[in-house]
């Protein structure tokens, strides 16, 4: 029992965790370590601690999927309060400015969502864990200072307006990697003429998880040491990565491209990415055509 409690369990799979508001992603990732005395474990992408919503937390061997699972587009609900602009974007920060709020027309503002939808460019916010000169932006944001930050590319692939109160607007959001909700509040709120900070943020979808899959850290917390019931909370890494295309290989093939050796394929495969299953089905890997019909692998789970 020392020893396990020292060294952790060596368990793999994905859990789904509804992050409650008011904490970290990284203090829930450590929560969860202790509740499963896990060896190792990650998140795929973090919420502001004024943010609640899916945040898959990989554990052992899924942590090496981590990486295509933050890739992955986000679905966001939030809540943008007009006629104020405040210093963080959300209610967190200081107010900066207050301006009268427009009447606003729901087919001017469709209108106006339509001309935030596809690829646009962002200015990353000040705080934000975006680093300028090795230094973190919110560092550098609570000392008083401001600097420059290139716009970033990013697209938003869908943004429904869900409801409209006289002072708010609840927007549902479908984006890219790199999305900053609150910078596009912001944006919205400028082109409105009166400004506007995020008030509510609750993300619904990560990739291939959404949020009636996820428990929350007083489900996990009421199994009371259960691992047997917290272990079948766990879902299989191949989840994360199903939009990818499917390669089955023999045993013999699986050796060889565990060792770092590519295989002779029949027919060639261009994808960036193709998972790899063994002859039971079972996935142990990512790997990538090269030419002369070879499949080499990326990266090994086992």
């Amino acid at each position: 029992m020392a020893d396990r409690k020292k060294k952790g369990r060596d368990i793999s799979g994905i859990l789904i965790l509804d992050k409650p508001l008011n904490i970290s992603s990284n203090h829930a990732v450590q929560r969860i370590k202790r509740l499963y005395g896990a060896k190792k474990v990650g998140h795929t992408g973090s919420l502001d601690p004024l943010a609640s919503g899916v945040l898959p937390i990989c554990l052992g061997h899924a942590t090496k999927v981590s990486q295509y699972l933050l890739a992955s587009d986000k679905t966001y609900q939030f809540t943008m309060r007009l006629g104020q602009t405040t210093s963080t974007g959300d209610v967190e920060g200081e107010v900066t400015c207050e301006k009268k709020i427009p009447d606003i027309e729901l087919l001017s503002l469709d209108k106006l969502l339509e001309k935030f939808t596809g690829e646009i460019q962002q200015i990353p916010p000040m705080y934000s864990a975006l680093k300028h000169n090795g230094q973190r932006l919110y560092s550098l944001a609570r000392k008083g200072q401001t600097v420059d930050r290139p716009p970033r590319k990013v697209t938003i692939k869908s943004l429904v307006l869900l409801s409209k109160t006289v002072d708010s607007l609840t927007i549902e959001v479908c984006c890219t990697k790199g999305t900053y909700v609150r910078t596009l509040a912001e944006d919205i709120g400028n082109a409105l003429g009166c400004g506007a900070h995020v008030s509510f943020l609750r993300r619904i979808k990560t990739g291939p998880f959404i949020l009636s899959e996820a428990v929350t850290l007083e489900q996990l917390e009421s199994t009371q040491g259960d691992l047997l019931a917290l272990d079948g909370l766990l879902q299989s890494l191949d989840l994360a990565l199903q939009d990818y295309p499917v390669k089955s290989v023999s045993e013999e093939d699986k050796t060889d491209l565990c060792l770092g050796r590519p295989i002779h394929v029949e027919q060639a495969m261009y994808e960036p990415l193709i998972r790899l299953n063994d002859s039971q089905g079972k996935i142990f890997g990512l790997g990538k055509g090269v030419k002369d019909h070879k499949l080499a692998p990326v990266r090994i789970f086992v």
